[in-house]
């Protein structure tokens, strides 16, 4: 191993080196962005072994990606790193007999899945296709595999695809045509290309051709794909593939309708396994006999932020039951457990992602971790292994008792890192919130907090608008960042936040402007009135997307409330919205129909019948690709604002979509936003 090797081996393994470092100071961009990142974790079969991938980045920003492996049968094991070749190893999963793995890269110009004795070696190429893989999933006899690649429904080859692929690329006239929605989705134009499923047999050689199993269940109208490999799975025995899909139609753009679509490996006719179920159905997972798919599913068409239930299907005689009928959460990952009866699944809880295992038979729901946001990697009989974050925890994996006990740190990816970064205190609150009922919320001290003094507000609403800001760690809308900067945080789950029941998360819809204003206006003062620290005369407020509609929201119906505002990607005109937007369920459902049949409730909650009586003082920010909510949203609010003579500053980003992706734009945004706010309320 080279030493280079050796050292971030042992810094992974939790180990460093005796360096003489600075005291800790405030978390700033800079540091977010040069974080190690983990992924693609996966555990063996027999729970005794753990493989996943860092991505290092230097302090110059320059980044390595290895994968490294960990024996889970040792006490303090320390990780064994498996590749040293440039370039990232990701999509990781064990072969049957735990002595090798697979996982997909790009070594040879083209993404293709290659598999690596654990033992030691070199990995060989197990693909030679013509096309990139986009994802996999191996069968449990690990002989043969499903693919993901995207390609030309009228072409009957690889090749072909590849070659009008390359043909596309050259020509010279640059118009699209269409004859019906969706055209384009979330950044991206339809290109008239399909996510298609291929299944091959594995050999000794690279394969270099598949049979297409969804060969001509799109050629009529453009299908909405998969939503990736998490919703494909091989049947148990290996002869069919069970997918994610919506059925070909024209009505893409404005249902809901997944269904589970089976079909043999070898090709033919895919069958719906879902049919009668008119709304999301996702998520299908075998226990190990073959006996029983368990799935998640909707009940309400065109609503994509309805419960999921937990659906439990017997293959052999077709009956079918909801478990656990009465938990009030909404799951979004589910499979089986250590044996045939029992499930786990991760769902939002009261500011947290929470893990749960849950019982088949009676329906009983067992929390086993509850803080922070945490996914599940695997288990053996003894232990889970999950991904956790906190808002001041980027990631790690750590394992963890069946009874929640034990809770036992196995990476620490950004030990060293994270030594010199001071964050700010944090604490869940809550307050008595629209119908008085209770609603939750965190604040966030300073990062250099002195007792005795007063500080400015952050407070962030979140997007969604059925989200949370919630106890976890992202690199985007970082709440430890303001805290950096030396503002008190305050995140306020309004009606209509997922996480604490159906019912609240239902309340929002057709009241966009009502119950989640009121509540953001109850929490404020609450907050403020608990922690005596925070200024409430002196704060800024920041949202996205459906958060940014409540910062144009805000600006006509609060007007009084803050010294400043930062609207990304926020709504402003609710009627061109509706025509210009891809996801035409969204606004159907959550305004009640489309907008001609509810212009009322349309008009009732839009921003821009409420100009005339706006005056704070906002940042407005955008993506040109932002196809969910186009940048003349955001061109509109700040033109009025220019034209009314309204402080007012527009950031616009060509190459960004809906979020702020690239490091570089990242670092200038919070540079904009900070400096806006500091020039409103540090005067």
């Amino acid at each position: 191993m080279k030493t280079t090797a050796l050292i971030s081996a042992l810094m992974l393994g939790g180990l460093s080196f005796a360096v003489q470092s600075a005291e800790p100071t405030p978390f700033t961009v800079q540091q977010l962005v040069n974080l190690n990142k983990l992924h693609s974790a996966a555990v063996s079969h027999n729970g005794k072994q753990l493989v996943y991938g860092v991505k290092l980045i230097d302090a110059d920003g320059e980044s390595t990606s290895d994968l490294y492996s960990l024996d889970l049968t040792k006490q303090n094991a320390k990780p064994v790193q498996l590749t040293q070749v440039k370039g990232t190893e990701s999509q990781v999963q064990f072969a049957p007999d735990d002595q090798s793995i697979f996982f997909v890269a790009s070594r040879d110009g083209s993404n293709q899945i290659y598999q690596m004795p654990l033992s030691g070696g070199e990995a060989k190429q197990v693909t030679d296709f013509p096309l990139d893989v986009a994802g996999y999933k191996l069968a449990n006899d690990g002989k043969q595999v499903v693919v993901n690649m995207r390609v030309s429904p009228q072409c009957e080859t690889l090749q072909c695809s590849a070659d009008k692929k390359a043909q596309q690329a050259e020509k010279q006239t640059t118009g699209r045509e269409y004859t019906q929605l969706m055209v384009r989705h979330w950044d991206t134009w339809h290109d008239h290309a399909r996510n298609h499923l291929f299944v091959a047999q594995l050999g000794d050689k690279p394969v270099k051709t598949a049979v297409d199993i969804t060969q001509g269940l799109d050629t009529e109208t453009p299908p909405k794909p998969f939503s990736g490999m998490e919703e494909v799975t091989f049947t148990p025995d290996g002869k069919y593939v069970v997918y994610t899909a919506k059925a070909p139609s024209k009505d893409q753009a404005w249902i809901t309708n997944y269904d589970l679509w089976k079909v043999p490996v070898a090709g033919g006719k895919a069958e719906n396994l879902t049919e009668d179920n008119k709304a999301w159905d996702a998520h299908a997972t075998f226990s190990k006999d073959g006996r029983y798919m368990a799935y998640l599913a909707m009940s309400r068409p065109g609503f994509e932020a309805d419960r999921f239930r937990i659906m439990l299907r017997d293959t052999v005689t077709g009956k079918e039951k909801e478990v656990a009928p009465l938990w009030d959460r909404s799951p979004h990952s589910l499979s089986f457990g250590r044996d045939n009866k029992t499930l786990l699944a991760t769902a939002q809880d009261v500011g947290q992602v929470s893990v749960y295992e849950i019982n088949t038979q009676f329906g009983d729901v067992k929390r086993i971790y509850g803080l922070g946001s945490n996914s599940i990697v695997g288990f053996n009989q003894d232990n889970l292994i999950i991904s956790h974050k906190s808002l001041v925890e980027p990631g790690d994996l750590h394992k963890i008792s069946f009874e929640g006990e034990n809770l036992t740190r196995l990476t620490d990816v950004n030990k060293e890192k994270l030594a010199q970064v001071k964050f700010g205190e944090y604490q869940q609150f809550s307050f008595k919130g629209w119908n008085n009922e209770e609603v939750f919320g965190y604040w966030i001290k300073p990062a250099n907090f002195k007792k005795g003094e007063k500080y400015p507000i952050a407070f962030l609403v979140h997007g969604g608008p059925q989200g949370s800001f919630g106890n976890g760690f992202s690199t985007r809308w970082n709440p430890q960042l303001w805290a950096g900067a030396g503002y008190g945080v305050v995140m306020v789950d309004f009606h209509g936040s997922t996480g604490y029941g159906q019912a609240f998360t239902d309340s929002i819809t057709q009241d966009w402007g009502g119950k989640p204003l009121e509540d953001l206006q109850k929490g404020l003062a609450a907050v403020t009135e608990q922690q005596k620290w925070l200024d409430e005369d002196n704060a800024c407020a920041l949202g996205g997307s459906y958060g940014g509609y409540m910062m144009n929201w805000i600006q006509g119906n609060w007007n009084d409330g803050f010294k400043c505002l930062v609207n990304h990607a926020g709504l402003f005109d609710m009627r061109s919205m509706y025509y210009v937007t891809e996801e035409l369920w969204f606004p159907e459902f959550e305004f009640g129909g489309q907008y001609k049949d509810n212009k009322e409730l349309y008009e009732k909650f839009n921003p821009v019948n409420y100009v005339e009586n706006w005056q704070t003082p906002m940042l407005v920010i955008h993506g040109e690709k932002d196809f969910r909510v186009p940048y003349g949203q955001g061109l509109a609010a700040f033109t009025y604002m220019q034209r009314n003579d309204i402080p007012s500053k527009l950031l616009v980003y060509p190459d960004e979509n809906h979020w702020i992706l690239t490091p570089e734009n990242l670092e200038q945004w919070y540079a904009n936003v900070l400096g806006w706010m500091d020039q409103w309320t540090k005067k």
